[in-house]
């Protein structure tokens, strides 16, 4: 149900790194490198793990040569297990069944949406082989989150294939980048924080057995709910004032 967030979270960050200016000479070669070799996500939340999850990347090949370790520096990115749904001071959700017609859709079936609003944590594990790097990455990361054009993404969400777009806003006011201590003199790792204020749809679609259009083909593309179509009006010669309403399905 979140996995496309963090498709959009991951197409967000590529963003980043397409803009990212290379002020030293380790994010010079971070920046030939390749977004799939600089950027990882990793499970959970990772502060009191960070050193572990570090050491993980460090074994990973980031070159193609089976003797190269991976290259400092990198930036690792983790969810947070918990879920909280989101304020009603700053969204809503849509909580009974809403009928709707895809706008994409060609066969103009009839479904119904939910809508789930909810806040994810994120946290950007900055890892650098200084503290030089590591900085402009944190103080770059932050000032393109303060861009108001990108203070979000959308989220792709594909039904009856049909591709649907949510939005997914960043949370981020004035967040730190705070040093995470790993005991080591020749490794900086600074941790930020973003909640995620993410819309995510619950569609509904006729079980097999039940009423439906006939127009799906399979699970991946359903039929929808039976419409009525053809409404006939038929004057009644035994009655003035009377007509019978003929619906048709």
């Amino acid at each position: 149900m979140f996995e496309p967030v963090k498709v959009g979270l991951g197409e967000y960050l590529q963003g980043f790194y397409e803009e990212l200016v290379a002020t030293t000479p380790a994010l010079k070669e971070f920046k030939k490198r390749g977004f799939s070799y600089g950027f990882a996500f990793a499970p959970s939340r990772m502060v009191d793990q960070a050193s572990a999850m570090l050491e993980s990347w460090q074994k990973n090949d980031t070159t193609g040569k089976p003797t190269t370790p991976a290259k400092l520096p990198v930036i690792l990115v983790a969810m947070a297990k918990d879920y909280t749904p989101t304020g009603r001071d700053f969204n809503y959700q849509i909580t009974d069944g809403l009928e709707i017609t895809l706008p994409t859709d060609a066969k103009e079936r009839y479904f119904k949406v939910k809508t789930i609003a909810g806040d994810l944590r994120i946290q950007l594990a900055i890892c650098a082989s200084d503290e030089a790097t590591a900085k402009s990455l944190a103080a770059q990361l932050l000032l393109y989150v303060d861009s108001p054009v990108r203070r979000g993404f959308d989220a792709k969400y594909t039904f009856a294939k049909n591709d649907v777009y949510f939005p997914c806003q960043i949370d981020a006011p004035d967040s730190p980048a705070l040093n995470v201590d790993t005991g080591s003199t020749n490794i900086t790792i600074l941790a930020v924080d973003f909640t995620l204020h993410c819309t995510v749809p619950l569609y509904d679609a006729p079980d097999e057995n039940e009423p439906n259009d006939g127009k799906g083909t399979g699970p991946d593309d359903p039929s929808g709910f039976p419409l009525v179509n053809v409404i006939t009006q038929k004057d009644n010669s035994t009655l003035k004032n009377n007509r019978d309403i003929e619906i048709t399905d």
